[in-house]
């Protein structure tokens, strides 16, 4: 960590009264998960206030797999609908939050990330990388941003070994990023692993944003091209994904992209005849 690590200068003192929590922007079910009904600006924001107001919550951006997942697995399920807010990062969650006849806009968490990275290095916002395929891509994600956000403040980074973390390796990272003194973490660990430790985490961090963001550490690292955007458009970056690691997600579209369509079919026929 010590190698991309960049010192922070003391924080000036907290107001006595901090600025309130933000309203929550209005939220849509599709498949019993709540999506706000947002954009990237408005989101940015809604970070932003939360840090400055000292509000601990965790945001997740979520695709297709995540929903689908939140079916069957009650953790889950639990961690998801226990965030503070979820994003709809695929295409068609947005297409089905339109179907159902609201104003929906995609927040994909790639470009969100970029946005806020792009923000904080004006603002000077703290943040912490938790995630990557290893301690290496990390390493060259952090270079990555700093090339592109000239003065971003990356104040630690980790990332954890594939398997389940020990309870005294817990702690160490507990200690390690509220001894950075981030306000916002982002996690790259993948969905929907992300979204359990964000869950199991909140309560024991100082941090007031953990931002789970998928594969936006591999993109931004360098390591896998993003599908183009006109294939983003057309609900295709599954195919685009999956031509380049087929091993990998070939099984996870064969199984639940169906079930989401089949699932999906079910709730706007119930909504139609309500």
């Amino acid at each position: 960590m010590s190698s991309f690590v960049q010192s922070r200068q003391p924080a000036p003192l907290e107001q006595a009264l901090p600025p309130r929590a933000p309203k929550l922007p209005q939220r849509a079910e599709v498949l019993g998960v709540p999506l706000a009904l947002t954009d990237y600006e408005r989101v940015v924001d809604w970070i932003d206030a939360m840090v400055a107001a000292r509000q601990r919550g965790y945001l997740t951006a979520a695709a297709v797999h995540l929903v689908m997942v939140a079916q069957e697995d009650r953790e889950v399920r639990d961690a998801v609908l226990g965030a503070t807010l979820a994003l709809p990062d695929g295409q068609p969650l947005v297409w089905a939050l339109r179907a159902l006849g609201h104003d929906a806009s995609r927040v994909y968490g790639p470009e969100l990330m970029a946005r806020h990275c792009e923000r904080s290095a004006q603002s000077g916002t703290p943040i912490y990388l938790y995630g990557g395929r290893n301690q290496g891509a990390l390493v060259q994600l952090a270079l990555n941003l700093r090339r592109h956000y000239p003065g971003i403040q990356i104040v630690g980074g980790y990332s954890p070994p594939w398997r389940t973390l020990s309870a005294a390796e817990e702690d160490w990272v507990v200690r390690d990023i509220d001894r950075s003194g981030a306000d916002v973490v982002w996690v790259g660990t993948g969905q929907p692993k992300q979204e359990t430790w964000m869950a199991r985490m909140r309560s024991r961090l100082q941090t007031p944003m953990l931002i789970g963001v998928g594969a936006a550490f591999d993109f931004h690292a360098g390591l896998v091209p993003q599908a183009p955007v006109w294939m983003q458009n057309l609900g295709l970056e599954w195919a685009f994904r999956l031509a380049h690691e087929p091993r990998r997600l070939w099984r996870r579209y064969a199984r639940y992209n169906p079930r989401f369509i089949a699932g999906f079919a079910q709730q706007y026929a119930r909504e139609r005849r309500n």
